[in-house]
């Protein structure tokens, strides 16, 4: 058996409520994560509240939301990070954007030195779950999954995370009890394995 991580859960559905799916989703996930003795925090974006970043000044700023702050500090706590949301419009939710845009900042999640825009959050490793309302093969090859190519390449692989790997769960307004028993039981056993 390997060794236990430090797995942070964050549920990126803009409503908090329970019922959501991406709730019961980052839910089996965290109960997977206890089930394989791994550490676990979790946050829910759609329960905090934060400002929208809206210059460069407000970008670079050191004066932090306690929001960003606690965030940033389960960000660098956690070996593995686990993301979960819907896509909307083609792309993640706006106040998802949001509250990356206050956690990756430069001089956290990248340094911010002329000529260099390294990642600083190598060693750890990522799993983004995304529910839609269309087929999830159709995503991926009509879409080309560009929003979640984007989210893995230009913010979590350019802070330095890797492996980056996806799980995509289409059609999920329609999918039937038995389907979204079996994804809730996949995000338990990814959650166990810590992946």
């Amino acid at each position: 058996m390997s060794a236990p991580r430090k797995v942070l859960v964050i549920n990126g559905h803009p409503d908090a409520r329970p019922q959501r799916l991406c709730a019961a989703l980052a839910e089996a996930y965290a109960q997977g994560v206890r089930e394989g003795g791994h550490d676990l925090r979790e946050i829910a974006v759609g329960a905090l509240d934060f400002p929208l970043i809206r210059s460069e000044d407000d970008f670079r700023s050191e004066q932090l939301p306690e929001a960003t702050r606690a965030a940033q500090e389960a960000v660098t706590w956690a070996d593995h990070i686990v993301l979960v949301y819907p896509l909307w419009l083609g792309m993640m939710p706006a106040l998802l954007k949001g509250f990356l845009e206050q956690v990756f900042r430069y001089g956290f999640a990248i340094d911010d030195q002329p000529g260099l825009r390294a990642g600083r959050l190598g060693g750890k490793s990522a799993r983004v779950v995304v529910t839609m309302g269309m087929p999830g093969f159709f995503y991926r090859l009509y879409y080309r999954a560009h929003s979640l190519k984007a989210l893995q390449r230009n913010i979590l692989g350019f802070a330095g995370m890797k492996p980056v790997r996806s799980t995509v769960l289409g059609m999920a307004e329609a999918a039937s009890e038995t389907t979204r028993k079996r994804w809730l039981e996949d995000m338990r056993r990814l959650g166990r394995a810590a992946k």
